[in-house]
C-alpha cells in the first residue's frame, strides 16, 4: 500500500504546498504528531486532549478519521490532536498562523509562562503600528509592558502605584467611591492620566518607539479596577448577590478613557480581557490561562495573594474558585510599621531564641534603616520564626516566658500590648511588630486559609492530593514559600507542591496580545466555573476561626 500523503499549505493565497510521504511509523499518530515531526509544531497547550482550539487547523481537500473512527469531509475547521490520517489516505491542509508555537514558554522580570502560544497578534500590524502592550491594573499597583507585535520579544517594562490609592486602599472602599460619577471619572483621571498614559510613555522611551506606533493593548484587572475604566457604575460589585454590571471582555479606545495627547492614537483600542464574577476578575481568567492549570493531570490550585486574595482549583477539569476579604495586610496597611514593597523596606526577618539572634533585611540590598517600614514578605517571616522558636504563641500573642529572653532593646511594652523592636534605638520610634499587628496579620491569613480549605471540601480533595499550587501575585514573588506554610497562609501543603509564578495577570494578558486565540479561550472559562460565594458556606466562619491560629 502507498504511503499517507499529508500536503501542507501556507501563504493566504495558498500559493505554497509541501508535499510530505509518511513513514510507516507515523501510522495511528495524531496528526499534531505528524505536523510536528515534519517541524510544524502546533499550539497544543492542553496537552492534546481536545480541551483547547490552539491545534485547529482547516481541511482543505482529503479526509481524516476522527478519534471515534469517523470520517471527517473537507471544507472545515479541525482540531487536530484529534484526527488521524487513513492508511495511504491522503490529506490538504492549511495551518492558520494563529495555530503555530510563536514563542517558546517563557520566564519574565516577573512573571512565568508555560503554556506555548501562537504569534497571531490581537491587532493587526498596519501602517508602522508594530507595537503593542499588555497592562495589569491592580488595585495597588499597575504594569505595563510593551510588545513587538512582529517577532513577539517584550521591549520594555513600567510599573508603578495606581494613583486611585488616594480613594482607598481596597476595592471596597473603591467601589463605595465609584457610585458616585463624579468620583469615578476623578478615579479614572487618577489611573488615566497619572498611572497608565506616563507609564506607557516611558516604556515606549525606553523601548526607543513612538507612542504613534502603538497597535492596541490588552488591559487584565480586577472586575471593580475594570468597571472604573470603563466608567461603568461598580456598585452592584458591592451589594448582595455581588453582580458585575459586565464580565465579557470589552474594547475601548484611548479617546473613550481620556489617554488623549502624547502621541496616542485616539482611535488606539484597549481590549479588556474577560472577567469571571464579581470578585474573580480579569487577573484571575488571565492567571488560570497563563499557568495552563486547566491542562494539568492533577489537581491544581491557584491562589493570587495581592489586595485582594482569589483563589481557583481545577479537579478533573473542573473550576471552582472563590474571592476572600484577606485585606491589604500583607502589604502593610494598618500596621503600625506596615509598608508596601519599596526600596529600604524590611522584606526578611530571621529571629531565633537561645541564643538570640535577629537578621533582617532590606529590599535593594541596603542596611535597614531606623525608620524602614515591614513589608508583607517579612511579617511571614517573623511569624513563621517567631513561632518555630516559641516566642509567639499560637494564639499570635508573645510568649510572656520566653519575651524575658529577648534583649531590653529589643522589647516594647505598653498598655497595649507587646511589640518587638526590629532596628532603632532603645526608646526610638523605630519599626517595630505589635500584638495587635500580629492580630490583624492573623486575620488575612485565615481569609485565605478558610478560602483555600472550603474549595477543597468542595471538591472533596485534600492540600496533598494537589498536583500543584501556582502562587501567584507580586507578593507571592518575594515570601519565603516554607515559612508561608509554616504560619499557615498555605495550609496543609508540602514546598514542592507549590510553584512561584509570579504576574500571571500580566502573563494572561501577554498572551491575549500575541496570539487572539487566546482571547476566546478565555471567554469560555467564564461557563466553566463555579463560583463559590464564602458567605453562604455553613462552615466557613468555623474554618475561618480556626484559621486565625498559627499552626
Amino acid at each position: 500500500m502507498k504511503p499517507a500523503e499529508l500536503i501542507i499549505v501556507e501563504g493566504a493565497g495558498g500559493e505554497h504546498r509541501h508535499h510530505l510521504e509518511l513513514p510507516a511509523a507515523m501510522a495511528g499518530r495524531t496528526l499534531t504528531d505528524i505536523l510536528a515531526h515534519f517541524d510544524y509544531p502546533l499550539n497544543a497547550r492542553c496537552g492534546q486532549r481536545g480541551w483547547c482550539r490552539g491545534c485547529t487547523v482547516e481541511l482543505c481537500e482529503g479526509e481524516l478519521l476522527d478519534a471515534a473512527g469517523e470520517v471527517v469531509a473537507p471544507g472545515g475547521m479541525i482540531r487536530s490532536c484529534l484526527m488521524r490520517l487513513p492508511e495511504g489516505g491522503r490529506a490538504v491542509v492549511q495551518i492558520p498562523e494563529r495555530a503555530q508555537i510563536g514563542a517558546a514558554p517563557q520566564v519574565g522580570e516577573s512573571f512565568i509562562i508555560d503554556v506555548p502560544y501562537g504569534l497571531a497578534p490581537l491587532f493587526p500590524v498596519v501602517g508602522g503600528r508594530d507595537t503593542g502592550f499588555a497592562v495589569d491594573i491592580g488595585t495597588t499597583t499597575v504594569v505595563v509592558l510593551l510588545v513587538d507585535l512582529t517577532s513577539g520579544k517584550i521591549l520594555s517594562r513600567a510599573g508603578g502605584f495606581n494613583a486611585q490609592i488616594r480613594f482607598g486602599d481596597n476595592v471596597l472602599t473603591r467601589i463605595g467611591a465609584g457610585s458616585s460619577g463624579t468620583v469615578r471619572h476623578a478615579m479614572r483621571r487618577a489611573l488615566v492620566e497619572e498611572t497608565l498614559g506616563p507609564l506607557l510613555k516611558k516604556a515606549c522611551e525606553r523601548a526607543g518607539r513612538e507612542p504613534s506606533r502603538l497597535a492596541g493593548g490588552a488591559v487584565a484587572g480586577n472586575t471593580t479596577m475594570l468597571h472604573i475604566l470603563a466608567d461603568v457604575d461598580p456598585t452592584s460589585l458591592g451589594i448582595a448577590p455581588f453582580r458585575a454590571s459586565f464580565l465579557e471582555g470589552r474594547v475601548l479606545d484611548a479617546a473613550q478613557i481620556g489617554l488623549a495627547g502624547g502621541g496616542f492614537d485616539p482611535a488606539m483600542p484597549l481590549q479588556l480581557l474577560p472577567g469571571l464574577a464579581a470578585y474573580v476578575g480579569a487577573d484571575i481568567t488571565a492567571g488560570v490561562h497563563a499557568t495552563g492549570m486547566t491542562y494539568d493531570l492533577t489537581p491544581s490550585l491557584l491562589v493570587d495573594m495581592g489586595t485582594n486574595g482569589e483563589i481557583v482549583l481545577c479537579v478533573d477539569g473542573r473550576l471552582v474558585g472563590c474571592a476572600t476579604a484577606a485585606g491589604p495586610a500583607f502589604e502593610g496597611a494598618g500596621l503600625s510599621s506596615g509598608t508596601r514593597a519599596q526600596a529600604g523596606a524590611i522584606e526578611t526577618i530571621r529571629l531565633a531564641l537561645a541564643p538570640f539572634g535577629v537578621e533582617i533585611a532590606a529590599i535593594g540590598g541596603q542596611p535597614a534603616a531606623a525608620d524602614a517600614g515591614v513589608c508583607g514578605s517579612a511579617y511571614v517571616d517573623f511569624l513563621a520564626s517567631g513561632r518555630a522558636c516559641g516566642l509567639i504563641q499560637a494564639n499570635g500573642r508573645f510568649d510572656r516566658a520566653r519575651w524575658l529572653e529577648v534583649p531590653p532593646s529589643y522589647r516594647i511594652e505598653e498598655d497595649e500590648g507587646l511589640a518587638f523592636r526590629l532596628a532603632g534605638n532603645d526608646g526610638g520610634v523605630g519599626p517595630r511588630i505589635s500584638e495587635i499587628d500580629i492580630a490583624h496579620l492573623l486575620q488575612a491569613k485565615a481569609a485565605i486559609g478558610a478560602g483555600i480549605d472550603t474549595l477543597l471540601d468542595v471538591t472533596g480533595i485534600s492540600a496533598r492530593e494537589i498536583g500543584q499550587v501556582y502562587l501567584a501575585g507580586g507578593f507571592g514573588m518575594h515570601i519565603d514559600v516554607a515559612h508561608a506554610i509554616g504560619m499557615g497562609l498555605l495550609p496543609g501543603f508540602a514546598t514542592e507542591q507549590v510553584r512561584v509564578v509570579g504576574n500571571t495577570a500580566l502573563a494572561g494578558a501577554l498572551l491575549a496580545l500575541l496570539d487572539r486565540n487566546v482571547l476566546e479561550e478565555m471567554e469560555t472559562l467564564r461557563g466553566r466555573i463555579e463560583v463559590i460565594e464564602l458567605n453562604l458556606q455553613p462552615d466557613f466562619e468555623d474554618r475561618y476561626i480556626d484559621h486565625l491560629s498559627l499552626p
